[in-house]
């Protein structure tokens, strides 16, 4: 879809703006919220603790959300839910404005963010097909993520590291007006234009349990699946201890932080828009292949960087890594799932993936505690490369088509 047709289809356009500026708080948030930690204390047992709070949820709640959002008006629900997310930023700015913010408000304020995060993502997702024609929707899909993308990582992360080293509270003063914006504008889309869903005739629990039937028993899923968890888990690892690494490793401040994170984003949109044309030419059995070798090599750069530049290096390989993995992988489930389980099964997918997350960031907090910050980041780096060792086995030409996914 072309930015001039695009803004011809208003209803998504509305979406797509809203979806966009509420990426860009949450990417301002997202990396405020370590380093308000760490300026409150400098273990990293309890620094890690902002990444577990921001990603239990979608173990929590992830399954639940997928259901919900095929039951309820989704455009009512996206602009409240940008509302409550507004409502708790704003509470955590006056903490830090007044000077008491502590730990524990920074866990529940990460917490609460993720919670209504998770219905907020699978009702936008399931927006698109009201709002945008059938043979439009790939590239309003594509565009959709890749705004959000851009501008939680590669603008929120400088730009918010930018703000806390001026004002600690600047960051979450920017986050609440970005909800309030997003609410304003998808509140805005005509209601004729996305309509409440139909209720489904089943029950909640009866769609959970189908999509994780359906999951667990497909051989291919289930692989793509242990391996997106396992790249997830190293990702954790690396972005929990990120602020302390900058520091401690790299001895750079909030904004060598945020660049960093940056880094990390470039690295993503550049696989992420070329892992398509990698597949069409090579396969995405070997875009696959390579993602698992290629994110090992990244991780184990920045397990070896002493300098600036080799890190922030290995940091962009590492996130181009993500991309080709994330678009040839939910490609493939997309081909593989019949449409009308498509968001169970994706719940019941990303329980798997995301819930890793957690354990890694608990488990870095604590061997970076005993062994220092390279540790954590060495050991998952070497539990990436033995996965590339035992990815060409597992994923084989059978299970994968020669050419597009």
């Amino acid at each position: 879809m072309s930015v001039a047709h695009a803004s011809r289809v208003r209803p998504f356009g509305l979406l797509w703006v809203a979806s966009t500026i509420s990426a860009l708080g949450d990417g301002v948030h997202w990396i405020a919220l370590p380093l308000l930690a760490a300026s409150v204390t400098t273990d990293p047992r309890l620094v890690s603790l902002v990444s577990v709070a921001e990603q239990l949820p979608w173990v929590l709640f992830g399954l639940l959300a997928g259901a919900l959002a095929d039951r309820v008006d989704r455009r009512r629900v996206l602009w409240r839910l940008d509302v409550v997310r507004a409502a708790v930023v704003a509470v955590l700015a006056a903490t830090v404005l007044t000077g008491t913010v502590t730990l524990p408000v920074v866990l529940v304020v990460a917490f609460a963010l993720t919670s209504v995060g998770t219905l907020y993502d699978s009702a936008s997702a399931a927006m698109v097909p009201a709002l945008v024609p059938e043979a439009q929707r790939p590239a309003a899909n594509g565009r959709l993520q890749a705004g959000m993308l851009v501008a939680d990582t590669l603008l929120g992360a400088p730009v918010g590291a930018t703000l806390f080293t001026a004002l600690a509270a600047a960051p979450f003063l920017v986050d609440a007006a970005s909800f309030a914006a997003a609410a304003i504008l998808v509140a805005a889309i005509p209601v004729r234009a996305a309509p409440p869903a139909t209720r489904a005739a089943g029950t909640v629990r009866a769609d959970v349990v189908a999509g994780l039937r359906f999951l667990l028993g497909h051989r291919l899923l289930r692989r793509l699946c242990a391996y997106g968890a396992l790249l997830n888990l190293v990702t954790t690892v690396a972005v929990a201890l990120l602020v302390l690494y900058t520091r401690g490793v790299l001895h750079l401040g909030s904004l060598g932080y945020g660049l960093l994170v940056a880094a990390f984003a470039v690295g993503g949109v550049l696989g992420s828009l070329t892992a398509g044309r990698i597949a069409a030419a090579v396969g995405s059995r070997t875009v696959l292949l390579a993602a698992v070798a290629v994110g090992g090599a990244g991780a184990t750069g920045m397990a070896l960087a002493t300098h600036p530049v080799p890190a922030g290096i290995a940091v962009g390989v590492f996130g181009a890594a993500n991309g080709l993995w994330s678009v040839v992988a939910v490609s493939t489930r997309q081909s593989l799932v019949p449409d009308r389980m498509l968001g169970r099964v994706s719940s019941a997918f990303r329980l798997v993936t995301l819930g890793a997350g957690p354990l890694g960031a608990l488990a870095a907090g604590f061997v970076a505690h005993r062994y220092g910050l390279r540790a954590p980041i060495a050991g998952a780096a070497t539990l990436l490369v033995l996965g590339a060792v035992l990815a060409p086995a597992l994923f084989t030409r059978a299970d994968l088509p020669a050419r597009r996914p």
